[in-house]
């Protein structure tokens, strides 16, 4: 009894041993996968760390107040008006997840929406004459703008596959339009107590805020891409406004307006 009580405390250490080498190859090999998977389907710091994307998509979304005000009552419709994206991205991979990337778009973006809206701050053609106050009824708005974006964000690749960007964006509008009309409801002149004048169905009220828009806007971007082939991706970014799109002057609409679109499509690595 005694022998074998001291050749099993000798052999149960060595037996640790091995399942413990056996496990630290196992971990080495399953590693050695997991980074020739990245390496596949690169980049990394080691294989194509440097290079650069060209991303086309297709633009969704709209322009809206965060959180929406009390003065809109309701949405009635909404709709994007189909805009796209073209543009391309540089990268740098400092190792196998982490880099750095930053770019240059066009796009071309808007939306169409109605809603039902109490004392809503508005400015609308009468004849010859502009008159300001606030209106009660229903209002249609529809936004168009175009111009270039540069994102700066950081990468990490999650997976061989997938990456994932975040970090800000700042964009030039070349073409912007803010436009609509009013109808079925009342103006109250200068204020709430103001002169009554209504606007009946049949004879809407236009107004026209695009001088009043920015050129520049900036925000924060999220994009991530899933790689379908060596080169080729498919990927969604979404671009959050936190800048008003309204100059600070412009005391009209008494409440900020961000713009928020994502855009859906794919991209090719170089």
């Amino acid at each position: 009894m005694k022998l074998r009580h001291i050749l099993a405390a000798l052999l149960l250490p060595m037996a640790g041993l091995a399942q413990a080498q056996d496990m630290k190859t196992f971990m080495d090999d399953k590693r050695d996968n997991r980074e020739a998977n990245y390496e596949k389907w690169g980049p990394t710091s080691d294989r194509d760390g440097l290079g650069f994307i060209v991303r086309a998509g297709y633009v969704i979304g709209g322009t809206s107040p965060l959180p929406l005000p009390a003065e809109i009552r309701k949405i009635n419709e909404f709709s994007p008006k189909g805009g796209f994206s073209l543009g391309v991205d540089g990268y740098k991979y400092f190792n196998t997840r982490w880099g750095i990337s930053a770019g240059l778009r066009f796009f071309m973006q808007g939306m169409h929406t109605g809603a039902n809206v109490k004392n809503y701050g508005m400015s609308i053609v009468m004849g010859e004459d502009v008159v300001s106050g606030q209106f009660t009824g229903t209002d249609i708005t529809e936004t168009r703008t175009s111009g270039f974006t540069i994102p700066l964000m950081a990468t990490c690749r999650v997976g061989a596959r997938w990456t994932f960007n975040l970090g800000p964006y700042f964009s030039y509008w070349i073409y912007r339009d803010f436009d609509g009309h009013v109808f079925d409801g009342y103006l109250r002149e200068s204020s709430p107590t103001g002169q009554k004048i209504t606007i009946a169905s049949e004879n809407p009220a236009y107004y026209d805020f695009s001088d009043d828009m920015r050129r520049c806007s900036w925000g924060m971007e999220f994009c991530a891409d899933f790689r379908l082939r060596e080169h080729l991706n498919v990927f969604g970014l979404l671009d959050w406004g936190l800048s008003d799109v309204f100059q600070d002057d412009f005391q009209t609409v008494t409440f900020p307006m961000y713009p928020i679109y994502a855009t859906l499509g794919l991209a090719y690595y170089y």
